[in-house]
C-alpha cells in the first residue's frame, strides 16, 4: 500500500467513523485496538494490509468489506451464509454453569476417602492431557464427572487432604479455560479462570493464582478487552518481578514469569504496538535463558522453543510475514504438545497468505489438521485464514481447501 493509498484508505475510514457518529476511542475499543494505532491508520501512517483486519475494521463500522475496500476479494456465491459454530464443550459448559456439591451444603458430611486421592489425582492429569490433544469432546466427557467429584471432595475432606484438592481443582479449571478459549468461548474461560485463581488460593499455591491470572488474561484477549488482559498481565509481572529480584528463582517461577511476558507480548501485537511487542518477547528470551530448558511447569509449556512460537505469532500478528517464517525456519517441534505444533503451523499457515503463498498456506494448514483436528476445525484463526483462502481463489478454489473449509464450517 503506497503513501497515497494508504492517505485514502485512511480519510474512508474517518469518513464512515464519523458518518456512525464514533470516536476513536469507540471505534478501537470495538474492534479490540489502540486509538493510537487507530488514529495512524486515519492520518495514512499505518498501513493496513491484511484481509482479517480489514474485515474486523468494516464489522466495526458496521459496513461490508467492499465499501471499506473496494478491491478487496468478494465472497463466492455458495459462501454467503454462516452455519453456526461447532463447540464440543457444550456439556464442560452446563458443569461451569451451576454447583456441582449443592447437597453437601443442604447436609453437610465428612465422608471422603482417601483412596480415592489417587484416582482424582489421575482424571486431571487425564484432563489435561485432552486439553494440549485439542480432544476437546472426550474433555468435555471428562469433565462432566470429575468437576462434581473434586467439588463434592473439597467440602467432605478433612482439613489436612484440603490444599492438594483445591490444587487439583486450580488445575482442572486452568484446563477448562484452556480449552474454552481454543474454541472461542471467552466467557465461559473467563468464569473458569476466575475460578481457577480463587482454588490456587485456597490450596497455598501463590503461583497457582498467577497461572490463573494467565489462563484470565487469554479469556480478556478472547473478549477483546485488552485494556483488562494488559492491567492484569502486566500487575502480575511486576509482582513477580519484585519477588524474583529479592530471592533466587525456581524454574517454577521463571516459566510463570516467562508466560505472563509472552502474554503481554500478545496483547502488545494485537495492539499494533510493535515496539512493546517487541520489548516483551525479549524479555521473554531472557527469562528462558535463565530457564535454559523446555518444561511443561503449570502446563504452560514455557521454555526457549516456545518463546520463539510465539515470536512467531507476535511477527504475524504485526503483518510481518517474512520475520516469522525466519524464526520459525529449523525450529525443532520435539516434545511439544499436539495442540502446540499445531498452532505453529497455524500461524505459519497465516504467514504464507499474508505473503500471497496460497498453496505452502494450504499445506501447514493440513499438516496442522493431521496433528491437532479439533483445534484446527474449531479455532477462530484457522477458521479466518481457511475462509480468506476460499475468498481469494473464488471459484477456483481446489477440492482440497473446499474440503477444509467445510471441515472447518469456514464457508461464509
Amino acid at each position: 500500500m503506497s503513501s497515497e493509498e494508504r492517505r485514502v484508505f485512511g480519510a474512508r475510514v474517518a469518513d464512515l467513523r464519523k458518518q456512525r457518529g464514533m470516536t476513536q476511542g469507540e471505534l478501537a475499543t470495538a474492534i479490540g485496538r489502540t486509538a493510537s494505532w487507530l488514529s495512524q491508520v486515519e492520518r495514512g501512517v499505518q498501513p493496513v494490509n491484511r484481509l482479517d483486519v480489514l474485515r474486523l475494521l468494516a464489522d466495526g463500522l458496521g459496513v461490508p468489506l467492499q465499501v471499506l475496500q473496494p478491491d478487496a476479494p468478494a465472497p463466492a456465491e455458495a459462501e454467503t451464509s454462516s452455519p453456526p459454530d461447532v463447540n464440543d464443550l457444550d456439556r464442560a459448559r452446563l458443569v461451569l454453569s451451576g454447583h456441582s456439591a449443592l447437597d453437601v451444603l443442604l447436609e453437610p458430611r465428612q465422608d471422603f476417602s482417601p483412596d480415592s486421592l489417587a484416582g482424582l489425582r489421575a482424571s486431571v492429569d487425564r484432563i489435561w492431557e485432552l486439553t494440549h490433544g485439542g480432544q476437546f469432546a472426550e474433555l468435555s466427557a471428562a469433565i462432566t464427572s470429575s468437576v462434581p467429584l473434586l467439588e463434592q471432595a473439597v467440602r467432605t475432606a478433612p482439613a489436612e487432604y484440603l490444599p492438594e484438592l483445591h490444587d487439583l481443582l486450580a488445575r482442572i479449571y486452568q484446563a477448562l479455560s484452556a480449552a474454552f478459549v481454543r474454541q472461542n468461548e471467552a466467557d465461559a474461560a473467563w468464569v473458569a479462570a476466575d475460578r481457577a485463581v480463587r482454588e490456587a488460593e485456597l490450596s497455598g499455591s501463590a503461583l497457582g493464582v498467577f497461572v490463573g491470572i494467565y489462563r484470565l488474561c487469554h479469556a480478556f484477549v478472547r473478549l477483546n478487552r485488552l485494556d483488562q488482559a494488559e492491567h492484569a498481565a502486566a500487575t502480575a509481572v511486576s509482582a513477580l518481578l519484585r519477588h524474583v529480584e529479592c530471592n533466587e528463582p525456581t524454574p517454577q517461577h521463571l516459566s510463570v514469569l516467562g508466560s505472563l511476558h509472552l502474554m503481554l507480548a500478545l496483547v502488545h501485537a494485537r495492539s499494533g504496538e510493535r515496539t512493546s511487542a517487541r520489548q516483551q518477547i525479549g524479555a521473554a528470551r531472557r527469562v528462558a535463558g535463565l530457564l535454559g530448558e523446555d518444561r511443561n511447569d503449570f502446563n504452560l509449556e514455557f521454555g526457549p522453543t516456545n518463546v520463539e512460537i510465539q515470536a512467531v505469532s507476535t511477527a504475524v500478528e504485526l503483518g510481518d510475514a517474512g520475520e516469522a517464517l525466519d524464526i520459525a525456519d529449523g525450529l525443532r517441534m520435539d516434545g511439544l504438545s499436539a495442540e502446540r505444533q499445531a498452532r505453529l503451523l497455524m500461524d505459519l499457515g497465516r504467514a504464507h497468505a499474508q505473503r500471497r503463498q496460497y498453496a505452502a498456506s494450504l499445506d501447514c494448514l493440513l499438516r496442522a489438521e493431521g496433528l491437532a483436528p479439533e483445534v484446527v476445525h474449531t479455532h477462530v484463526v484457522a477458521r479466518a485464514v481457511v475462509r480468506d483462502l476460499v475468498l481469494v481463489a473464488g471459484r477456483s478454489a481446489s477440492d482440497e481447501l473446499r474440503a477444509l473449509a467445510g471441515r472447518t464450517d469456514s464457508l461464509a
